[in-house]
């Protein structure tokens, strides 16, 4: 049985969501912010870290990653064009967010490099969806019906495309692919409540 926690985290109300199976082997999604919390979450339920995924680069997403790593280590993956960036001087928004420290591993697995991935029994696949960002991905548990949507798509809107990378274009055919997901899907986005892939198709302007 999968289970799901999500913890809002930041000045920008961004949500880390953990996911972990009955081995208590858990993955973490987009720890934004406040590594303390997200720590505590994880002790909370006894969970041991088997990866780190990050939907995108921006900074207040990923700026408790190299905090949590250091505490618990465990393979970190990302989409190489977002990795290219993800931890540049740029990528900071003073005064809510410094430049994301670069956690401390040799290399990062590159979430376009498969898109069927497993860590522990938890596997899922990769949907590589830019427009957000140029490698913004969702990460959808077929089984589960669960998707991290990251910024991709949210509860009756989408991700904005006026930051550098993005592109309104790639965005919708990003959502376009998201329709044809079963309608029971459930999206957990990056800020904001969760939905689902039929409520979105029906309601959200930007997936109609």
């Amino acid at each position: 049985m999968m289970h799901l926690e999500s913890i809002t985290t930041g000045a920008f109300e961004e949500i880390c969501h953990i996911v972990w199976d009955a081995g208590n082997k858990a993955i973490v999604f987009d720890p934004g912010f406040d590594a303390k919390l997200i720590a505590q979450t994880l002790k909370k339920h006894d969970l041991e870290v088997a990866a780190y995924i990050c939907t995108h680069g921006h900074a207040d997403h990923i700026n408790a990653l190299a905090d949590l790593h250091a505490q618990r280590p465990a393979p970190v993956a990302m989409h190489s064009k977002d990795l290219a960036w993800a931890f540049g001087s740029m990528n900071r928004i003073e005064p809510f967010y410094p430049a994301p420290k670069r956690p401390s591993i040799a290399t990062f697995q590159l979430l376009e490099s498969s898109r069927e991935w497993s860590f522990a029994d938890m596997r899922f696949q990769c949907l590589e969806t830019p427009g957000h960002t140029p490698g913004s991905c969702c990460l959808l548990f077929p089984e589960a019906g669960i998707l991290i949507a990251g910024d991709t798509l949210f509860k009756g809107s989408c991700g904005r495309t006026d930051l550098p990378g993005g592109s309104a274009r790639q965005l919708k055919e990003s959502l376009n692919m998201l329709k044809q997901l079963p309608d029971d899907v459930r999206a957990y986005p990056g800020h904001g409540p969760d939905t689902t892939i039929g409520i979105e198709r029906r309601t959200n302007f930007y997936m109609r």
